[in-house]
C-alpha cells in the first residue's frame, strides 16, 4: 500500500473517530435583550456565544453519540431587566427533542421555561462546569440544565437510565449557597412548586419512579415502534398513559406531570386520533384527570 492511501485511511479513520465521540448537544441558543437600560447590548451578544459553546462544545458524558443521535433543541433567553450593567434577570425556555427509531418525527421530550432567573455576566467571564462547586449563579443554572436535558433524554431510551445525571443535577441544587438560594428563589423549596428544587423533588422521588418507568415504554416499545406495528405500540403507549395517570393520583399536581402534558399533548392528539374511540375516550379520560385546564385541546378525542 504507497503512503498516499496509508494517508487517506488514516484521514478516514479520524473523521470517523471523532462523529463517534462527538459532543451530546445540538442546541440553538439566543439571547434577546429588547430593553436594555444599562447593560451594554455588546455584552448580550457575547453572552449568547458564550452559552451555545458551553453547551455543544463540550463532552458531557462518556458515552459516544453519532451525528443522528444528538440532543437537538433550543435554548432562548429572554432578558427583562438590567438593574445594572452586569446583572441581569430573565426567563429561560428550554426545548428538546429525540428522534423517533424509522422515521423523521422529532419527538418532543422537553418544553419548560424556568421565570426570573437572576445572574450576573460581564464580557468575558467564563461560563464554568459547576456540577461540583458553585462559581456562579449562572454557570451553576445552565449546568443544571444540561444534566436535566440529559436526563430526560436517557430516560426515554433506557429503563431510568437518566438516574445518573439527575443526581448530577440534584446535587447542583444542594451546592447552591444560601444567599443565593435566597436572591434566587428557584433553587429552594420555598420558592413556589414550579422551579428546580422541586423538579428535582419529583424526578427522584419514589412515587415519581412509574412516571420515569412509563416514560421509557412510552417512547422505547410505543413511539419507536409505531411504524412496524401501530396497534400493538399504540397498546403500550395507553398502559404506559395509565401508569402516568395513577402516579398523577398518588402525587397530585406534580411538576413532572404538568411538564409531561405541556410537551406531549400535541403528539398524544396526533397519535391517537385515527384509533378507535374506546381507545381515544381511555387516552382523552388520562390527559383531562392529568391536566383539565387543556382538555379542550384534546376534544377531538372525547
Amino acid at each position: 500500500m504507497n503512503s498516499k492511501n496509508i494517508i487517506s485511511l488514516l484521514l478516514i479513520f479520524f473523521v470517523g473517530l471523532k462523529c463517534a465521540t462527538a459532543q451530546e448537544f445540538k442546541l440553538e441558543v439566543s439571547v434577546n435583550a429588547p430593553s436594555l437600560k444599562i447593560a451594554d447590548p455588546k455584552s448580550v451578544k457575547t453572552l449568547e456565544k458564550a452559552i451555545r459553546e458551553f453547551f455543544n462544545d463540550r463532552k458531557w458524558t462518556s458515552d459516544d453519540f453519532e451525528s443522528e443521535e444528538l440532543i437537538e433543541g433550543s435554548i432562548q433567553i429572554n432578558i427583562k431587566d438590567d438593574p445594572s450593567a452586569n446583572s441581569f434577570i430573565a426567563d429561560m425556555y428550554i426545548s428538546t427533542g429525540r428522534p423517533v427509531y424509522n422515521s423523521n418525527y422529532t419527538s418532543p421530550i422537553l418544553n419548560h421555561v424556568d421565570r426570573d432567573i437572576s445572574f450576573n455576566y460581564t464580557e468575558g467571564d467564563p461560563i464554568r462546569d459547576n456540577r461540583s462547586t458553585f462559581t456562579d449563579n449562572l454557570s451553576s443554572i445552565l449546568t443544571f440544565y444540561a444534566y436535566v436535558i440529559l436526563g430526560f433524554d436517557y430516560d426515554t431510551f433506557s429503563l431510568l437510565g437518566g438516574e445518573e445525571h439527575f443526581k448530577t443535577a440534584n446535587n447542583i441544587v444542594a451546592n447552591i449557597p444560601p444567599n443565593i438560594s435566597s436572591s434566587d428563589r428557584n433553587w429552594s423549596s420555598l420558592g413556589g412548586d414550579r422551579n428546580r428544587y422541586w423538579l428535582m423533588e419529583n424526578l427522584l422521588n419514589a412515587r415519581v419512579k412509574r412516571y420515569r418507568e412509563a416514560i421509557y415504554s412510552y417512547h422505547r416499545q410505543g413511539l419507536d415502534k409505531i411504524e412496524n406495528d401501530a396497534t400493538v405500540s399504540k397498546a403500550i403507549m395507553l398502559s404506559a398513559l395509565k401508569q402516568i395517570g395513577k402516579v398523577n393520583e398518588t402525587y397530585p399536581n406534580s411538576m413532572i406531570i404538568q411538564m409531561f402534558s405541556n410537551s406531549k399533548r400535541a403528539e398524544i392528539l396526533e397519535v391517537f386520533k385515527n384509533s378507535v374511540k374506546s381507545e381515544q375516550r381511555k387516552v382523552f379520560d388520562i390527559m383531562a384527570s392529568i391536566d383539565p385546564a387543556q382538555s379542550d385541546f384534546l376534544k377531538e378525542l372525547r
